[in-house]
């Protein structure tokens, strides 16, 4: 009986049925399965289309992010280890106690690299002033590109291998030839303004002015033991500098890849500065002193290292300023 009465409850002409299920819940319920369904859609994007995806700006906030912790990070090194609370001598402490040819080899050193910075700029300058001159280092595509890396390594590797003999000799032409060749590779960066250069200049020399008194100030061999960290990040940089040619930083991943580039390099070459600031005292005080047979000491290299780290900050900080302008 209750079996019979339950089917005369749920047979289509009873009003329970019509209450369970009436035309517009279904309605409702068919639409709520498409919405569903195209939610499901949605979600599933190509690569490409990720890849290729607006810029959220928040790989450009995390490189400013991590760019503010590395300033703050050298403002403190530079008032921990100037006010010589780190408890060891460093460079600044020790300098009492070096002979004169050391003094004089570090000396040397910074006149080759004060040296540098004028002749790049110099020949920079030059080249911006020559419209011929500029249509050849603003060409675009893989030839061009290639021409510019094998002249810098090229013209890097000759300095490098020429023994030091004073001036004049091969040694300084070729060193004047590798600044020249950087000179014309970072010319297109005058389109920039002056405005803007002037700033990134007074900002560079900021930068690299702290960052050399920390190492100075720091112990001997602080940093020295950064260049395997240092050579796996300058192929991480390299890298996402390449990419930038292919995405540009509108796109989701080409906003990444601008961020490790332009931040992620000026906290690079920062760090680079410190190892190589050290590397310089390092050989000074290493080398054999002058008399005993050994090669004289060669500040014409020892200065390259600091020359390619200033100048890579220094393209830095104008892009990025320029960029700022733009917004």
């Amino acid at each position: 009986m209750l079996a019979s009465r339950l089917c005369g409850v749920l047979r289509p002409g009873s009003g329970f049925v019509k209450q369970l299920v009436s035309p517009g819940q279904l309605r409702v319920y068919s639409q709520d399965a498409r919405g569903s369904f195209s939610r499901q859609a949605a979600r599933r994007r190509t690569l490409k289309e990720t890849v290729t995806a607006p810029a959220s700006g928040s790989a450009i906030s995390a490189g400013q992010g991590a760019l503010a912790g590395a300033a703050v990070l050298g403002l403190g090194g530079l008032a921990f280890y100037g006010f010589g609370m780190s408890g060891e001598m460093g460079a600044v402490d020790k300098q009492m106690l070096w002979p004169q040819y050391v003094k004089a080899r570090i000396q040397d050193t910074y006149m080759y690299f004060g040296g540098s910075i004028l002749a790049t700029a110099g020949s920079a300058a030059a080249i911006f002033r020559s419209p011929a001159a500029m249509n050849i280092v603003m060409r675009q595509g893989w030839m061009a590109l290639g021409v510019s890396i094998a002249a810098m390594i090229g013209s890097g590797m000759l300095v490098r291998s020429l023994p030091y003999q004073t001036a004049p000799s091969a040694k300084q032409a070729a060193w004047l030839l590798h600044c020249a060749v950087i000179g014309a590779v970072i010319a297109p960066i005058c389109l920039l303004g002056g405005s803007i250069l002037t700033r990134a200049a007074w900002y560079t020399a900021g930068m690299v002015g702290g960052l050399s008194t920390v190492a100075v100030c720091a112990p001997s061999d602080k940093f020295l033991n950064w260049g395997g960290p240092l050579a796996m990040g300058l192929g991480v940089v390299f890298c996402a500098s390449l990419g930038t040619m292919f995405l540009p930083p509108t796109t989701a991943l080409g906003s990444g890849l601008y961020s490790v580039a332009m931040y992620g390099g000026l906290i690079l070459f920062g760090a680079f500065l410190l190892y190589d600031t050290q590397k310089i005292i390092a050989k000074a005080e290493r080398h054999p002193a002058p008399g005993y047979g050994a090669p004289p000491f060669d500040p014409v290299n020892a200065s390259v290292g600091i020359y390619l780290d200033t100048i890579n900050i220094f393209i830095r900080i104008a892009s990025l300023l320029a960029g700022n302008r733009r917004k």
